[in-house]
């Protein structure tokens, strides 16, 4: 930066302090409903509301940004039909691959009782195909535009995690390795073209704000993946146990008990882990992946029906 002297032009604005309460509060009160789930229920009045007003604070903060002299996000950028998609496919992308870090090494530690360095190498086969991918996604995209770098690696991303997720049962990593870099490698190819040319939208007046608008939507997302499929695999993992400890014999409260406290436990505070917790994991994860699998063929439909083909120019109205 020092060497290439960038301009810079500073617009003066006064901050935003109603756009920032009403998207904080949505923010935080709709992840923190999922969150939550697995501990209050979903009988729980409590989470219906939380997650309503979250939502209902989203809505109300874009209405509002809209008729705002200095908003906080300038949200008519969404009119921008490929800002929006690409959005839109990064949003549903988020969903699995933040969360996908700590469900895999989870699993690392849990089911195949792996120390939490080596759980960090196993994610190490997912960012080798992440990484190869980005640097050919970001080729395709100079040359041919986003669409087919993102569709085809989110097919990829759907497949992998679905192969992934058919292996996780048989506790040996050696049979997932391929498929975990596979995943890595559809996620790869798929992000950098989406995230790069979603800012490519916006004018160059727009660039920093473009780049935070697609930031807090990728961050959002996977906050909000984070809390649902987490809530899937406690449930999950609950039910499992609960049926494995009956068939041991134990009566179904007291089943349900220890399953509660084994499902809403971390690999480090389980101490030495029975095999049947070891395996009842392992397919609650297999949920997950297949879950993550079936997220990322929707953000691959998504692009498919939403992106246009061939480089885009870049926007001056947004």
């Amino acid at each position: 930066i020092v060497i290439s002297k960038p301009v810079t032009e500073h617009v003066p604005a006064q901050m935003d302090y109603r756009g920032l309460v009403l998207i904080a509060g949505g923010v935080t009160l709709s992840v923190f409903g999922f969150q939550q789930s697995t501990v209050w229920g979903w009988s729980n009045p409590g989470i219906g509301i939380s997650i309503a007003a979250g939502l209902a604070l989203i809505i109300i903060f874009y209405f509002v940004e809209r008729n705002t002299e200095s908003p906080l996000m300038k949200v008519h950028i969404f009119n921008n039909r490929a800002f929006f998609v690409e959005n839109l496919v990064l949003g549903i992308a988020m969903l699995t691959f933040i969360p996908i870090f700590f469900f895999a090494s989870e699993y690392a530690q849990i089911a195949l009782g792996k120390t939490a360095q080596q759980a960090g190498l196993y994610l190490l086969y997912f960012f080798a195909g992440f990484v190869t991918a980005s640097q050919i996604g970001g080729r395709i995209l100079d040359k041919r535009g986003a669409k087919r770098p993102v569709v085809f690696g989110c097919t990829l991303a759907a497949v992998g995690f679905g192969l992934w997720a058919s292996k996780v049962t048989q506790l040996d990593f050696s049979n997932q390795v391929a498929y975990v870099i596979l995943a890595g490698f559809g996620m790869g190819l798929m992000l950098t073209p989406a995230s790069t040319d979603a800012v490519n939208r916006a004018s160059r007046l727009s660039y920093g704000e473009a780049t935070g608008i697609t930031q807090t939507v990728r961050n959002f997302a996977a906050s909000l993946g984070l809390a649902i499929l987490g809530t899937v695999l406690v449930d999950q993992m609950r039910s499992r146990v609960t049926t494995t400890l009956i068939g041991k014999g134990l009566s179904a409260k007291a089943a349900a008990a220890v399953a509660t406290k084994i499902s809403q436990s971390q690999g480090g505070s389980l101490g030495a882990i029975p095999h049947y917790v070891q395996l009842d994991f392992a397919y609650s994860i297999r949920t997950v992946f297949y879950a993550m699998a079936g997220v990322m063929a929707v953000a691959a439909i998504v692009a498919k029906i939403g992106l246009q083909p061939g480089v885009q120019e870049e926007s001056e109205g947004a």
